[in-house]
């Protein structure tokens, strides 16, 4: 049987004949496909259809939301981007004077990328080369070099930052020697550099390492002072090495403004040798601060805590916190010691006149009387009795003089710093009253000065103000506020009665030097009449000029008007139980009108007699007499001031005995010659200095090289001024006199100081510089 006759085969309808006609021959006939060809083909179709929906997506990306990132990529590995620091503004006093500006530093940096690669090419060890010559020149390690330069996919790894231009010169010189060129790199930038050293340190503050600003006008300005950086873009082959101009892109960085602050670098010199003396002398332990205030503005001519700090070198201990911390007892490294080293640091770096909160005192005084001649509780003349205490709410609270002071009139209670005479005022005040005239005066919010950090009050609630602490408080005890807080409140008197903003900035300076803005005064609100404060101005000034409690702070030639106040740190004793001790005085001069306020404060004082009127009125006095001059307020001086006023020693050298003699005797001095000749060779004082009204005298020597007669300087110390210009004119000694007034009549001032002391021999004529304080009734 044929194969086209075999069972099962299907014949085509045409019998057989369809192949000749172009249908398809038996042998191509299609057999059906089975289900696992047909799905492994649609797993096949769907990979790739899946392959090519991925692939058209990452193109997407690539062109849209990715094209970005990839760019930089490429762009990091043919460019290098360097940053261009804006130049930080200055910051000057009052005068333009320098108090922050900034000098050039380098950043040495190195291309870890390159320092590969060329290694490779010629098996030099550059890392070992480079590693040895920084290491040597830079404030780093070979260590630390070598790390760096194992980062070889970067071509750039800082070694070294605010490096001098000496030292940078010196890394010049190594990169040329080695041919280093595209391995090292300087780059110029700048570093914060403060002039004066330490003076307002805690008013400019300081820098960070990146150059922001961290404390006091630094930060506080930081956003002006800053400006905003530039950048430098260059093209590099794949060596790394730089292509040329044209592959650069520059743009330009923009400097920061300046500042021009009210402080005035001579008033803030004076306050800082004063302030350091106070507390030196006194032994004080917790730190001292002192303000000098333009009262017309609220301008701050000086503020200053001591001890002070190295604006240049901040993160190194003053002496002061050193011997702290090397009497704590431990171990340098240990956990202990670290953490009070980073204590004492920053308590080095606050600035006490905004920062710590403490109990005036009987400075607070002014504001108490205020509120009872504001209100019309009281007058001047009316008379009060103090025995010694006063009872309150079933308590006894005493005076400072425990005896009393008897029979007083309200003056002389406030002049004598008679804390029963306040408290019978506070009484009658009342406490909602009290409570917001203190409120009135700002004690109860922040001063709004323009420094970062300022402390608030510490006070009662207006539901817990009891009788009790009203009496305690009219005198200044038993609630805390801030140093800049009570001079505003005394600059509120001495201003007319108007509360004022204190400040620091007077100007804004862009990068060329021109004024962009000027800041004014700030009247906050007025807070008591004119009347009111003229009257208390009146008050405090006879307390100095007179026998009140203020009267070391009297200056010859000026009304100075003033307080001083010791207040207990009742949350604080030492091993022994006794109790600490702040000392202040405040004032403000002229008296009648008022240019400048000052602050003298001393935290715990432990030599000599603890009360502001000895530890901090003299100080105040010698900051006035500085700068009152300075500011330009004339000296006014009484007939008795002119009587008693210090005369100069003339220069009479080479003169005729005969004129020397009547031009000296006309100026009011003693003369005596020594020798038979006709012209003065010699004399004794010298010319220049000054020496008191009071039998002053000069001695002539009219030989060349005659025997100069020397006598022994006497003990003075504990006499008063009468007596020791008595006891030096006997040793033919002059005598210059520091200190109170009133000393002629020696009205309890006496000597606590003499230069020289005491044993010395000295020629006669010599000048004996002897300190006086007065010690009756001290508060």
């Amino acid at each position: 049987m044929s194969d086209e006759n075999r069972p099962g085969r299907r014949q085509p309808p045409d019998g057989g004949q369809a192949g000749r006609n172009g249908a398809a021959p038996p042998d191509a006939v299609l057999h059906p496909v089975d289900s696992h060809t047909l799905r492994r083909a649609g797993i096949l179709w769907f990979v790739m259809i899946a392959a090519f929906v991925y692939l058209l997506v990452r193109i997407l990306i690539l062109q849209t939301g990715g094209y970005e990132k990839y760019q930089n990529k490429v762009l990091s590995q043919l460019t290098t981007e360097s940053s261009v620091t804006a130049e930080r503004g200055r910051i000057y006093d009052t005068n333009r004077t320098v108090l922050a500006t900034n000098v050039t530093t380098y950043r040495v940096f190195i291309s870890p990328r390159t320092i590969r690669e060329y290694s490779e090419e010629d098996g030099t060890r550059y890392d070992e080369i480079i590693a040895n010559g920084l290491s040597g020149l830079l404030d780093t390690t070979y260590e630390n070099v070598m790390k760096q330069t194992t980062y070889t996919r970067y071509l750039d790894r800082t070694i070294a930052r605010q490096v001098d231009e000496q030292t940078a010169a010196q890394v010049e010189e190594f990169i040329d020697k080695y041919r280093l060129n595209n391995m090292v790199f300087l780059q110029a930038g700048s570093k914060r550099y403060y002039p004066h050293g330490t003076l307002a340190c805690h008013v400019l503050g300081f820098t960070t390492s990146d150059g922001g600003g961290a404390y006091g006008l630094e930060l506080q300005y930081d956003s002006l002072l800053s400006g905003t950086s530039g950048r430098y873009i260059t093209a590099r082959d794949s060596h790394g090495n730089e292509m040329p101009y044209e592959y650069q892109s520059y743009i330009r960085a923009s400097d920061g403004h300046s500042i021009v602050t009210t402080l005035d670098v001579y008033v803030q010199s004076v306050l800082e040798e004063q302030l350091s003396t106070a507390y030196i002398e006194s032994g004080g332990q917790s730190r001292a601060c002192g303000i000098v205030i333009d009262v017309e503005t609220g301008g701050i001519l000086g503020m200053a805590t001591y001890p002070s700090f190295d604006l240049n070198d901040p993160r190194t201990l003053n002496a002061d916190s050193q011997s702290k911390l090397n009497a704590s007892g431990y171990a340098a490294g240990t956990e202990a010691y670290l953490k009070l080293k980073q204590e004492l640091q920053l308590t080095t770096w606050a600035n006490k006149s905004i920062t710590e909160a403490y109990m005036p005192g009987s400075t607070f005084k002014i504001v108490t009387a205020s509120m009872a001649y504001e209100e019309n509780l009281v007058s001047a003349g009316e008379t009060f009795y103090c025995p010694g205490y006063f009872k309150v709410g079933g308590r006894t609270i005493h005076c400072h003089k425990i005896a009393g002071h008897g029979s007083l009139t309200f003056a002389q209670g406030l002049q004598q710093s008679c804390n029963p005479i306040l408290m019978m005022m506070g009484l009658r005040i009342g406490q909602e009253r009290f409570y917001n005239y203190f409120r009135s005066f700002g004690y109860l919010e922040k001063t709004g000065v323009d420094l970062p950090g300022e402390g608030v009050s510490i006070f009662y609630k207006p539901e817990n103000f009891k009788e009790i602490d009203l009496a305690t408080a009219s005198f200044g005890q038993n609630f805390k506020i801030t140093p800049l807080q009570q001079i505003m409140a005394v600059t509120t008197v001495a201003s007319g009665g108007y509360l004022l903003t204190p400040h620091l900035l007077k100007e804004e300076l862009d990068s060329n030097g021109n004024v962009v803005k000027s800041y004014e005064t700030n009247v906050r609100r007025q807070v008591i009449s004119t009347d009111t404060a003229t009257q208390l101005a009146k008050i405090l000034e006879e307390g100095v000029s007179g026998n009140g409690g203020a009267k070391n702070a009297y200056v010859a030639g000026y009304r100075v008007a003033a307080k001083t106040g010791t207040s207990e740190k009742i949350d604080k004793k030492d091993d022994s139980g006794r109790e600490y001790y702040v000392c202040s005085c405040v004032g403000f001069a002229p008296a009648d009108a008022p240019k400048v306020a000052v602050l003298i404060l001393v935290d715990e004082p432990t030599k000599g007699v603890l009360y502001g009127s000895y530890v901090a009125a003299p100080y105040l006095a010698k900051v006035m007499e500085a700068i009152l001059p300075y500011l330009g307020v004339e000296a006014v001086y009484t007939d008795k001031e002119l009587a008693n006023m210090a005369r100069t020693v003339p220069d009479v050298a080479y003169w005729s005995v005969s004129t020397a003699r009547k031009y000296a005797t006309e100026h009011g001095f003693t003369v005596e010659v020594v020798g038979d000749g006709n012209v003065v060779y010699g004399q004794s004082p010298a010319a220049g200095v000054k020496v008191e009204s009071a039998r002053a005298r000069l001695i002539l020597y009219t030989e060349r090289r005659a025997e100069r007669t020397t006598v022994t300087v006497p003990v003075l110390l504990g006499r008063t001024a009468v007596s020791a210009n008595e006891t030096l004119a006997a040793r033919q000694l002059n005598i210059r006199i520091q200190g109170t007034n009133n000393y002629l009549s020696g009205t309890g001032a006496v000597a606590i100081a003499q230069d020289p002391p005491a044993g010395t021999e000295v020629e006669i004529g010599t000048v004996v510089t002897v300190t006086f304080r007065s010690r009756e009734d001290p508060e």
